[in-house]
């Protein structure tokens, strides 16, 4: 579990925190009209960023349940996709972590393609292989609290946010809605952020946090997303009788100025 510190401008009333996986880049059933239409929009969005959450390739092998011999591109063909897809974004993208797509190079041979497409971007500190925690600032409490540091600069609202491509879930709803709601048994976070299961989820939860330094307790809202996947519906989905799933994915609008983290899709 990698923790990442990621400072946002103090400007920031709104950031919206896109969250792109299950990708499948190289797979004929990929949408790359719709990843390229949200690609623009957070290149041109000035409050807009970005998590990659697994499986942005698709890396079909024999071994493996997709179809090697349909591919659209070659696994490297597909690492350089990558590359080239989030370059223009690059300096958006708050984290990068792995799937299980990426994981089957991985897991047979050892090497990580996810990383070297991260090091090609310069993001190898924004990456991490399983999970990662961030800790995300931005904008200026309105409550007009300073640093500590004395810098004299109001501070910026905080958030921890739990990200990991997740996996497992099962065929139906309830299966995944648990595997979600799961996160918060791991790591005590305002927002858990799970993909995988190709579900669009939102919700919340009520929780008691404790604080040792004033012996007192006090609720908070945890916010739970699970994303979709840009696929067309066919292939191993359609032969193994999955259902069709949605791609619209939820935006998470975190605000600048009280702490208050909210998700649409």
């Amino acid at each position: 579990m990698k923790p990442i510190r990621c400072d946002l401008p103090r400007e920031l009333k709104q950031a919206e925190i896109h969250i792109m996986a299950d990708l499948h880049i190289g797979d004929r059933n990929c949408d790359m009209a719709l990843i390229k239409k949200r690609l623009e929009h957070i290149k041109t969005t000035e409050s807009a960023y970005l998590i990659l959450n697994g499986d942005i390739i698709n890396n079909a092998t024999k071994t493996g349940m997709s179809d090697c011999y349909a591919e659209e591109l070659s696994p490297m063909e597909q690492i350089g996709r990558f590359a080239e897809l989030f370059d223009p974004v690059k300096e958006k993208i708050l984290c990068v972590t792995s799937g299980n797509h990426e994981n089957r190079t991985y897991n047979k041979e050892g090497i990580d393609i996810t990383a070297l497409a991260a090091a090609q971007l310069g993001l190898s500190d924004r990456y991490s292989k399983t999970s990662a925690v961030l800790f995300v600032r931005l904008g200026a409490q309105s409550n007009g609290k300073k640093e500590s540091n004395g810098n004299g600069k109001v501070r910026r609202v905080c958030y921890t946010v739990y990200v990991t491509h997740g996996s497992g879930g099962g065929r139906k709803e309830g299966a995944k809605a648990i595997r979600l709601a799961d996160m918060a048994g791991i790591a005590d976070t305002d927002i858990y952020i799970h993909s995988h299961t190709h579900l669009p989820m939102i919700m919340k939860q009520a929780f008691y946090r404790t604080d040792s330094k004033n012996s007192t307790v006090y609720p908070v809202n945890k916010l739970f997303v699970n994303t979709a996947a840009a696929m067309n519906y066919g292939g191993y989905g359609e032969a193994f009788e999955y259902k069709p799933g949605s791609k619209d994915t939820p935006v998470i609008y975190l605000s600048g100025t009280r702490k208050e983290a909210n998700a649409r899709l």
